[in-house]
């Protein structure tokens, strides 16, 4: 696997023998009953046990169905935190959906680029289009962290007091509960790419 600048986890190796440790160890704990005595009930040593809630070994259909057992639960109970499916979005150019945001301006356009992605953190991607005739404003605010790419044009971007020169090229991260937004719009047409990524609520 090819190492990147991300801090983002590594995706892990056998994704299903760690999902079904995770459920076998959770299960476990709910009924508060130690690596021995869960072993001692599915007649499986603890040193299996341990490899087993550490997603070190694929375990036999028969130790899964005596792990079940023991647990009083039915076996595919034990593989509900693994789901093979991963969403995906995929839009073509210029088929993004064109969304009015609260306190959206004349001549700001926003084309959500993707939606849909299940999980604890909503990201929504926007194309950016602030035409010639489009207004400078700097008053929006909302949940989560923002990212922005500059693509094309030239403009003054404000966020908590500050003034950013951005240009192709540029970019901006920042935390978007400060108030935010284009103040001086230096060359238009321009175009960024804006990531807003905040908890699901």
């Amino acid at each position: 696997m090819l190492n990147t600048a991300s801090n983002a986890p590594v995706v892990e190796d056998r994704p299903l023998e760690k999902a079904l440790g995770h459920q076998v160890r959770l299960l476990r704990r709910e009924r508060d009953l130690s690596v021995a005595d869960l072993g001692s009930a599915a007649g499986i040593s603890p040193g299996m046990i341990s490899k087993i809630e550490n997603g070190a070994i694929s375990p036999s259909l028969a130790s899964i169905n005596a792990i079940a057992s023991a647990l009083n639960v039915p076996i595919t109970a034990l593989f509900s935190a693994f789901e093979e499916s991963r969403d995906c979005s995929y839009v073509k150019q210029g088929q993004g959906v064109l969304i009015e945001r609260r306190g959206t301006k004349v001549g700001h356009i926003y084309e959500l680029l993707g939606a849909g992605i299940r999980g604890e953190v909503v990201v929504e991607p926007y194309l950016i289009t602030l035409e010639d005739q489009a207004e400078a404003y700097t008053s929006f605010r909302h949940a989560g962290t923002e990212f922005i790419y500059m693509l094309s044009g030239e403009v003054m971007y404000h966020h908590s007091g500050e003034d950013y020169h951005l240009q192709p090229g540029d970019s901006l991260l920042f935390d978007s509960h400060g108030l935010h937004g284009p103040a001086r719009l230096i060359r238009t047409p321009m175009t960024y790419l804006s990531i807003i990524v905040y908890p699901r609520g």
